[in-house]
Formats: C-alpha cells, sequence, structure tokens
C-alpha cells in the first residue's frame, strides 16, 4: 500500500568527505534528470554531519538530506551529540533513528528512540525510525511480537496529526549487510503488513495509512524492482549498494520501470 511518491534513499554512515559528498550529490542529480517520471520518486539521502550543508546546498531542494542521529535534547552536557536545533539550523529534512548499529554499539534502548521521535516531532523533521528483528528473534519465530514491541515503544504517545511525517524502516537486523540474506518477498511483504497493523492498533486505520513503511536491510540492484512490485512496500533503504552515484540511479532506474 503505497502511500505516496515511491520513497527511495541511502545511509552513507560513517563514509565520504564533504568533496566527496558534493561530487556524490551532483552526479546522482545529473543522472536523474535522464530518467522519465523522476518525479514518481522521492530520493534522499543521509550523510555524515560534516557535510549536511554542503550536500544540502548542492542538491537545490530536489533530494531530501537528513542526519544519522539526533540527541532529544535541545541543549547541555552531552558531549559528542548533535542536536535539533543544530540540525535545524542546516536545513535537515529528516533524521534517521533506531539504526541497529546505534543499538549495538551504543546501547540505544526503544525508549531513547521515542523521545528523539517527540523532539524530531517538535522541530519539523521527519523521523526515519528503523526497526527489526534479530536472527534469533527470527529464530524462535519471536520475529513479529519483538518489532510490535518496538513499534509500541516508539511510538507511544505519538499524536495522530503526525502520521504523514512518520517513516518506519523495516531492517531485518540479520540481512543487514549482508551480500546472500534471501529474506524473501513475501517475509517482507508480511512484516511489513504486521508493522502496519501494529501503527493501526496504535494510531487508527486512517492514520496509519498515512504511515509511510519502507524496507531495507539486503536491498541492491538485483532485487530492488521485484520487491517495490511485489513486496507492497512504499518505498526502499538502501546500504552500500547505494554508496556509488551511478549504482544508485540504476537502482531508482529499475524501481521506477517496476512500478511503470
Amino acid at each position: 500500500m503505497r502511500t505516496g511518491r515511491l520513497l527511495l534513499g541511502t545511509n552513507w554512515k560513517m563514509n565520504k568527505t564533504i568533496r566527496e559528498s558534493v561530487d556524490y550529490t551532483r552526479r546522482l542529480l545529473g543522472l536523474l534528470d535522464r530518467f522519465d517520471r523522476s518525479d514518481a520518486v522521492q530520493v534522499f539521502v543521509i550523510p555524515p554531519y560534516t557535510a549536511i550543508e554542503a550536500v544540502k546546498r548542492a542538491s537545490e531542494g530536489r533530494l531530501w538530506v537528513g542526519a544519522q542521529n539526533m540527541h532529544w535534547a535541545e541543549r547541555g552536557a552531552y558531549t559528542g551529540e548533535i542536536s535539533a536545533l543544530m540540525l535545524q539550523e542546516l536545513g535537515v529534512d529528516l533524521v534517521e533513528l533506531g539504526h541497529a548499529e546505534r543499538r549495538r554499539y551504543f546501547n540505544e534502548t526503544d525508549a531513547d528512540v521515542n523521545r528523539k521521535v517527540h523532539t524530531a516531532l517538535q522541530y519539523g523533521f521527519k523521523p526515519l525510525v528503523c526497526v527489526g528483528e534479530q536472527l534469533e528473534d527470527k529464530r524462535r519465530g519471536i520475529g513479529k511480537e519483538t518489532v510490535k514491541n518496538q513499534v509500541r515503544t516508539i511510538f507511544a504517545n505519538v499524536e495522530t496529526d503526525c502520521a504523514p511525517r512518520l517513516i518506519v524502516a523495516y531492517e531485518p537486523v540479520w540481512a543487514i549487510g549482508a551480500e546472500h540474506a534471501d529474506v524473501g518477498i513475501e517475509y517482507v511483504r508480511e512484516m511489513q503488513a504486521y508493522i502496519r497493523t501494529s501503527l493501526e492498533e496504535m494510531l487508527g486505520r486512517s492514520a496509519a495509512a498515512m504511515v509511510t513503511v519502507i524496507y531495507g536491510g539486503d536491498v541492491n540492484l538485483r532485487n530492488a524492482a521485484t520487491l517495490v512490485s511485489e513486496s507492497g512496500t512504499d518505498g526502499l533503504f538502501v546500504g552500500r549498494a547505494a554508496w556509488e552515484a551511478e549504482n544508485f540511479a540504476e537502482l531508482i532506474r529499475a524501481s521506477l520501470k517496476a512500478i511503470g
């Protein structure tokens, strides 16, 4: 169930200097200019903090530009953190929250992500929230329950009128960075539908229908078109397969062709 334009994006993680980021952005925009129906897709990139301002300028408003994380406090004694106030000054469109690497390496909890979601909404950002089960959850048959608990905690007390700004990225943790994860279209379809059902229980059917639910984890040029056309996703969150502008452009082209 697609809520609007197909949403396709990538997170560069701890990669790319300012110069590399600007070069990537300009090359990607030049390639997109050659596509028919490019207005059917909204593309976003999430560079390192140091490159956000430069990428925002280079994108000329054609790409959404995001941040990879954000603290929930406006200011304070939080060495090494970045606040929403700082990101607002840079013109950030969205903020990625709750990525599996933040949970694994920096001990972030669903309750932490919930606080960040509320701050992101307060400052006018689109919170892009990552949810997904571990391999052990899948093996034990509790993958759905794990994801549902994440959704219930992360979006607790979020007002229904904020639904159009919410983006949920379903990323099975066991598939992130894997070359041959073999998640399967049916599995993706089933899990994304379950996320939608969980949102309906919290926000109501009409509001939940306005939330964008996208898929990430093992997205590449080989499976992008099938995911877009058969999984019921609102878009794709691409990892290393999109770290070169030409590769990302080809993936976007394949996705556009898949939706006719």
